[in-house]
């Protein structure tokens, strides 16, 4: 495909059709996280494909056959293009919670839609721009001989944060603590703002992990807005000080324009036979009920949208 032809929103806006769910999100962790709402809202959940194709079922779905045409339940959309169908049975949901249910529902196809959102700009970014460098015969920068650094960011780039993982791995050494960062509502300033201001908004996530961090953290950028640090040896409770930290570091930040704001998952591996990399879902699926958390509280959109 020829790239310099074909401007990025035009891309951007008709490659959503070659994404199916999981290529946006983690399956395993998107099922254990139905699970904890349908425990929590005594309500089950069916998630399916555009064409209908069951992907995440909890609860009483079994003979159900979804009608994405007639009866499309909560769509999932994704520059506006339906990925999914969110479907809930209710019925066993108190009356007087019944409408508080159904907005957390309506809340949560929301969510989705925002996350498959993100996600997708992200993946499709990262390519345009490998395969344009590529074409041009530019050398991708983090793939250069003994670079370990982000360019961005100055944190650890992703290959060498695997690396590490690795070495970690190797030497046995445990507890590690796996913290999962994720900026809320970078696509929102991207959309308002542009990439210089989504780039700062990055940067500036980065200066305050590294300064809340301890000499001996691992720190990683992952995906676009996502990073990992590593707690070897963490003391009980070192970790979700870290995040707390963190965020509060966020709030206070001031800036005419920026808001930061991450949503953090913490887990930890106490097992040597245990490798890092299976348990950064447990991580992401941590991190993913804080969001829900940080983005439902008081105040957090009026303090988003305060540089418009």
């Amino acid at each position: 495909m020829d790239y310099k032809a074909i401007p990025f929103e035009k891309r951007i806006k008709e490659n959503i059709r070659n994404y199916a769910l999981d290529n946006l999100f983690s399956l395993d962790t998107l099922t254990e996280y139905c699970k904890a709402l349908c425990a929590v809202a005594d309500v089950a959940i069916l998630i399916t494909e555009r064409h209908g194709e069951k992907v995440v079922s909890v609860g009483g779905f079994a003979r159900f056959t979804p009608d994405v045409v007639g009866e499309p339940g909560r769509k999932v959309r994704v520059y506006g293009r339906t990925i999914a169908h969110l479907y809930a049975e209710t019925e066993h949901v108190r009356e007087d919670k019944r409408e508080s249910v159904e907005k957390m529902l309506d809340g949560f196809a929301n969510m989705l839609s925002q996350w498959g959102e993100e996600a997708y700009l992200h993946m499709e970014s990262s390519i345009y721009m490998d395969e344009l460098e590529e074409k041009v015969g530019v050398q991708h920068v983090q793939t250069a001989k003994g670079e370990k650094e982000d360019v961005l960011t100055g944190v650890y780039h992703k290959h060498y944060f695997e690396e590490r993982m690795q070495i970690i791995d190797r030497s046995e050494v445990v507890p590690v603590a796996v913290v999962n960062v994720n900026i809320n509502d970078w696509k929102f300033v991207n959309d308002h703002f542009g990439d210089e201001e989504s780039d700062r908004l990055i940067k500036t996530v980065a200066e305050l992990l590294k300064r809340e961090a301890k000499p001996d953290y691992v720190i990683g950028r992952v995906d676009g807005d996502v990073f990992i640090t590593l707690i070897p040896m963490a003391e009980e409770g070192e970790a979700e000080e870290y995040c707390k930290n963190v965020q509060a570091a966020c709030l206070n930040y001031e800036d005419t324009i920026l808001a930061p704001s991450v949503a953090c998952g913490v887990v930890h591996k106490t097992n040597v036979e245990e490798q890092l990399q299976d348990i950064l879902p447990d991580a992401e699926y941590e991190m993913f009920n804080n969001k829900f958390e940080v983005k439902n509280a008081p105040g957090y959109r009026e303090r988003l949208e305060h540089g418009i």
